[in-house]
């Protein structure tokens, strides 16, 4: 760690302690928030965490996206408690898998109605690929830059994000990052939504002619994109997609582990724009923070062999007691509190806040989201467009860890993306840390130059 955060108060000394004792036997490459942070965390509720000094957190980050309900919501507890002292693993049918099931498949989009269960994004992710070409008998897939699908060999040709496959080719064949996302802040034509006809949709057109054999499977796409920094595309650019997939005979496959079950102010990503995909992919939010993740679309699509052959999409740990009780845990919660409609009104007020900020604050260039699917993008200058160097973003997540606040805000662009059971107020005291840690960041700017 860099001498600048081991003069930051966090971590306490108990942490700094048990944190190296792990990493004596843990793998580099822990996640970001974990490495930079080397807290040790001794219990946590709703929206807050204790770590085992005493220090005190709010969560804006929600395990990057998969703690929906937040830490141990009472419900939860009580159906993982129950579940695991009856029955723990098998492929079974079990009554908490039967009512998550049937209550999932009411709220999914019209037309998609059959459901299999994993137990991480890429699993599902992959499976989805597996079911688009046993449908359309093709081989290729495509999909748009700054994208992240996971980071197993048979997605790592689609992510956009080039660090993490840097070095680790050969890829696989006929996956093509065919063109940039809709992420109008940097357009690569310097132009701006609606006058640009969604050039950027045209650009993925043409080069899907003149990069593919015209044997496209799927196009997969995230209805917001969420690691390149919570970018959503303007309105009709899902729609326009869609097209693209359809004169390509392919599935048109949203990605929405992160942006689905209400993350973005409604149940599904896709119902901004409309659309009803031919195949979803859901995870994250999905469990409440157990692994899980499922691939849904409609019954004659899932039923196309090979992949709907006997064993032919099964997971051992897909859908086991434990899962399927999470699962309907978090969907009770998430239905009966009404947490896609908290994710919306209190993601507007935190919008309207950092957009009020920015008016103060040099170094904020652009504040995006939809629901509690929030992003802020840093810029040493407002006029380039120049991203905030690492060692200022490195700096301003220990500020905020030092307040209080957990908070991917080690980059440039800052993903907030708390549990959904936040409430405004809890919302405002973690922006107020964000805030005075940016203008000591800001101050720091300026005197260094």
């Amino acid at each position: 760690m860099p001498d600048e955060a081991r003069s930051h108060r966090t971590p306490g000394p108990r942490s700094r302690e048990l944190f190296a004792r792990e990493s004596r036997h843990m793998a580099p490459g822990l996640q970001s928030i974990a490495l930079f942070s080397e807290i040790v965390i001794e219990k946590a509720r709703g929206v807050r965490l204790t770590d085992v000094d005493g220090n005190r957190y709010i969560d804006f980050t929600a395990g990057i996206g998969v703690g929906s309900v937040g830490h141990c919501h009472p419900h939860y507890v009580k159906m993982l408690t129950e579940q695991v002292q009856s029955a723990c693993f098998g492929s079974f049918c079990t009554e908490n898998r039967l009512a998550f099931l049937e209550r999932l498949a009411a709220i999914l989009p019209a037309g998609i109605d059959s459901i299999q269960m994993y137990s991480s994004g890429a699993e599902a992710v992959e499976a989805s690929l597996r079911l688009a070409k046993s449908v359309t008998g093709s081989y290729e897939f495509a999909g748009f830059w700054g994208g992240f699908h996971g980071k197993t060999g048979g997605v790592l040709g689609l992510l956009g994000d080039t660090g993490f496959k840097a070095q680790l080719g050969p890829l696989m064949p006929g996956l093509y990052l065919a063109g940039p996302y809709a992420y109008c802040y940097r357009c690569r034509w310097n132009l701006s939504h609606p006058q640009c006809g969604l050039a950027c949709v045209e650009w993925f057109r043409d080069s899907l002619k003149h990069q593919s054999t015209h044997r496209l499977a799927g196009i997969l796409v995230e209805p917001v994109q969420g690691t390149a920094g919570n970018v959503p595309p303007p309105d009709g650019f899902l729609a326009a997609v869609q097209e693209v997939a359809r004169e390509f005979g392919a599935m048109l496959i949203a990605d929405e582990m992160i942006t689905g079950f209400g993350r973005t102010g409604s149940m599904w990503g896709v119902d901004h724009d409309g659309v009803v995909p031919d195949v979803m992919t859901l995870g994250k939010g999905i469990g409440g923070g157990f692994p899980m993740s499922a691939v849904a679309a409609s019954r004659e699509a899932a039923a196309a062999k090979p992949f709907g052959n006997p064993s032919g999409s099964s997971s051992s740990y897909g859908g086991n007691p434990l899962a399927a009780a999470a699962g309907r845990a978090a969907l009770d919660i998430i239905v009966n509190e009404n947490l896609a409609q908290n994710a919306r009104q209190v993601g507007a007020l935190m919008m309207d806040s950092l957009r009020e900020f920015q008016q103060e604050c040099g170094l904020i260039g652009d504040v995006r989201g939809r629901g509690l699917m929030i992003g802020v993008e840093l810029v040493r200058d407002r006029s380039s467009k120049e991203p905030l160097p690492k060692k200022f973003t490195r700096a301003l997540f220990h500020e905020c860890l030092d307040r209080g606040l957990i908070s991917m805000c080690y980059t440039a662009n800052i993903r907030i993306n708390p549990p959904l059971v936040i409430t405004a107020e809890e919302a405002a005291e973690g922006l107020e840390i964000l805030k005075q840690s940016l203008r000591v960041i800001e101050a720091r700017v300026k005197k260094e130059g």
